[in-house]
C-alpha cells in the first residue's frame, strides 16, 4: 500500500537479529516495498544484499559527508554496479553545508569535492538510465539548494532527480519541478514548527512528490526524537493526506505510481 522510497536499513543502528521483526512491522503499517540507500563504498554491499529480499531495492552513492573518505575514482567504482538489477536509482548524493568541513579540510575544497563528486553522480545516472536522489542541506539560507540545483539544471533533460527529505517553501519547490524533479516529504512534515513544508505540501500537484522515512533519522510525530524505521511512513502518509484533503489511499495509490516510474520497479511490484 505505501513505499517508504528513502531508508537506510544497512544503518548500524539497525541489528542485524532485528531485521526480520523491523520488516514485520513495516508491513502490518501498510508498507510494502522500501528503498535502501547507500551512502560510501563501505555500506555499497550490505544495501545489496538486503535488496534480494523482494520488497526491498537498493540505491548506490556517496554521500556528500562522505566524500572526503571516499577515493577519488568512487563513483566510477560505483558504476560496476549500475547494472545490477537490484539497484533502482543512484544515490544518495549532493551538497551538504550544513556540516563543517572535516579535519584537515577547508570550506572552500570541501565543498568543492562535494559539487565535483554530484556531477559524477549525474554522469553516471544518464550513462546507465537510472535517475538520482539528493540530500541538501544549509545551517542557514538555500546555497546548498541552489548550487545542487543549478548542477541538475545540466542534466535535467537525461537525468530526473528527486530532492529527498524537501523542507522549503513553494517558491523552492516549484524550481525543483520546472525542471522535471521530484520531492520527497518525510517526518518533518508531522513537525508542529513545520509551517513551510506543510504549504508547500498542500499545493505540489499529484505525481510531483514520494513519500519517505530518512530512518534510521527523523522520526515523525508521534516517534519524534526516537529511531526512524521504515512503518513509521504511514504516520507521515497519514499527515500528509490530511493537509491535502486526500483519502489515504488516494495518496497511497499516487505516490506508489510516482515511485513505480522514477525508481522502475518491475510491474510485478506495482
Amino acid at each position: 500500500m505505501l513505499t517508504d522510497t528513502h531508508c537506510h536499513l544497512a544503518s548500524h543502528r539497525f541489528a542485524a537479529d532485528e531485521f526480520p521483526a523491523l520488516i514485520g512491522r513495516a508491513h502490518a503499517a501498510g508498507v510494502t516495498r522500501m528503498v535502501t540507500l547507500a551512502t560510501s563504498l563501505d555500506d555499497l554491499q550490505a544495501n545489496l544484499t538486503l535488496a534480494q529480499q523482494p520488497d526491498i531495492h537498493a540505491c548506490i552513492g556517496i554521500h556528500p559527508c562522505d566524500v572526503h573518505h571516499a577515493p577519488d575514482d568512487a563513483v566510477s567504482q560505483l558504476a560496476e554496479f549500475a547494472g545490477d538489477p537490484r539497484v533502482s536509482a543512484i544515490g544518495e548524493t549532493g551538497l551538504d553545508y550544513y556540516h563543517a568541513a572535516p579535519d584537515g579540510w577547508d570550506e572552500t575544497t570541501f565543498r568543492e569535492r562535494q559539487r565535483r563528486f554530484l556531477r559524477q553522480h549525474f554522469q553516471l545516472a544518464a550513462a546507465a538510465n537510472l535517475n538520482l536522489v539528493i540530500h541538501t542541506r544549509d545551517r542557514s539560507g538555500d546555497a546548498s539548494f541552489d548550487d545542487a540545483l543549478a548542477i541538475y539544471a545540466d542534466f535535467h533533460h537525461a537525468v530526473r532527480a528527486i530532492f529527498h527529505c524537501f523542507i522549503g517553501p513553494w517558491a523552492n519547490a516549484q524550481r525543483v519541478l520546472e525542471l522535471g524533479g521530484l520531492l520527497g516529504f518525510g517526518g518533518v512534515s508531522t513537525f508542529k514548527n513545520a509551517s513551510a513544508i506543510r504549504d508547500t505540501i498542500a499545493l505540489c500537484p499529484i505525481g510531483s512528490f514520494m513519500l519517505e522515512t530518512d530512518s534510521p533519522y527523523l522520526a515523525p510525530e508521534p516517534h519524534r526524537g526516537q529511531r526512524n524505521e521504515p512503518a513509521f511512513v504511514r504516520h507521515t502518509a497519514e499527515r500528509i493526506a490530511m493537509l491535502r484533503d486526500e483519502s489515504l489511499a488516494a495518496l497511497a495509490a499516487h505516490t506508489n505510481q510516482t515511485a513505480n516510474d522514477f525508481f522502475r520497479f518491475p510491474s510485478e511490484t506495482i
